[in-house]
Order: C-alpha cells, then structure tokens, then sequence
C-alpha cells in the first residue's frame, strides 16, 4: 500500500478543470517529484493534497485513509506537512519563532527540542540566526526557514513547492542536497513539486509529468531523465 495516494483527483476553479482525474503514489520513503511547466496544476495538485483547495471528485489517501474532506489543520496533525511556493515565512517573527509556529500541533516538548536541534544541524545559519527576524534573511535562508518549519510538524510526508524558486544556483544547489539528507537521514518521504526538473529528477525515485492538468507521463526518475519528449520539453536539451 502506498504511503500517500491520488486517485482520479479532479479539481475545479469555477468552470476551469484545474485537475483532470490525476491519480498517483508515493511509497514510503521515496522522494518522487511532479514536473511541468507554469500553470500546469502542480502547485493545484498541492493544494488539493492539503485540504486547502477542495477537489470536485476522486480521493486522496494517507496510508489507505482517505482525506479529501479532512481540514488543513487536521491533515498536517495526521503527518502531512507543505512548504509553500514563495516560502511564506513569518516576517515579523524570529527564526526561533516561525520554527515554533511548525510545532504549534504538538504537545512533546522533549520531541520539539530533539527537533529543533536536529534542524539547526542541518541548517547552522538558521541557529546562528535564531533571534533574528524571518524577513531580515536573504531568500536562501528563507527557503531554509521554511523547510524547517514544516519539518518541525514531524511531518510523515513533506510536500515542497518549488524550492528552488528565485534561488541562485549555489544555494539551488546546497537546497537539494538538504532535501536528499532529510530523505535518507530522517527517513521523510519526499513529494517534490518543482519547475527545476533537471534537479528534480536527478534526486528523485519516481517523476510524474503534468501538462495541462492531467498526468502525461509517469516513470523511474532514471528513465525520464533519459527520455528523448522530456530532454526536449522540460530540460531544454
């Protein structure tokens, strides 16, 4: 059984078929990615995930649950937890502050501790700047933020957003090599949203391709960094 499951999800805006019937797995401990291009429905298919954009029909499954009409709140208290595109930290809150703000549905506070050292380890710019506030630091550190705060919900699955968005390459760079850390170290399965397929694939297990709301193609990482349609249309060889 898989760990998180799409089956046949459709998602409207209005009369716009946003999401047309995506169905889609993600196994535990896996990181599998959806590519495509802008305005594809990748960033849809997340909000639907999440409870925060209903969906039409068809049903999302956690560990063979279904969520669909589950609250935000409560899909994140289940182990679901999204860093959103554009990172949307706390501005006015510290670092120290936005990463409580990821634990605020936990009631362990010796787990939060453990936590919160374990993310300043992989993230020691964040602990050097734990009192500072979450809009003083420069987009990579605030992309880093914002991996850290949802990893503070101990989230069985993380959901990213583009988080390479507006990133220069360097940082891009050290971004995907946390994300493979956090798999392989934290045993998180990974659902990784991003524009970046060339990256994307090169960490993932699996990749789902999405073109104009619904799944054109799905494979092994390995073989659609190979095939010839994707090399062409999403990695601009």
């Amino acid at each position: 059984m898989a760990l998180m499951e799409l089956r046949n999800v459709s998602t409207y805006y209005g009369n716009i078929h946003a999401l047309k019937d995506i169905s889609l797995s993600v196994e535990e401990g896996e990181i599998v990615t959806l590519i495509g291009a802008n305005g594809a429905g990748k960033t849809t298919t997340l909000m639907s995930i999440c409870g925060i954009t209903a969906i039409r029909s068809g049903a999302v499954l956690l560990d063979g649950e279904d969520i669909s009409r589950r609250s935000p709140h409560a899909i994140v208290a289940m182990g679901l937890s999204q860093v959103p595109e554009g990172r949307r930290i706390f501005p006015q809150l510290t670092v120290l502050e936005n990463l409580d703000m990821g634990a605020f549905l936990r009631n362990d506070k010796d787990g939060v501790k453990r936590d919160l050292e374990e993310v300043f380890g992989l993230f020691p710019r964040l602990a050097e700047r734990r009192g500072q506030q979450g809009g003083t630091l420069s987009g990579g550190e605030q992309q880093m933020l914002a991996i850290s705060r949802a990893l503070m919900a101990r989230p069985r699955v993380l959901l990213l957003d583009e988080p390479s968005l507006g990133l220069a390459p360097i940082i891009v760079h050290n971004i995907f090599e946390i994300i493979k850390r956090i798999n392989a170290e934290r045993k998180t399965t990974i659902f990784l949203v991003e524009q970046n397929a060339n990256m994307a694939l090169k960490i993932a297990n699996k990749g789902y391709v999405l073109q104009n709301g619904a799944i054109k193609m799905a494979d092994s990482a390995e073989r659609l960094l190979a095939n010839e349609e994707v090399r062409k249309a999403y990695l601009g060889l």
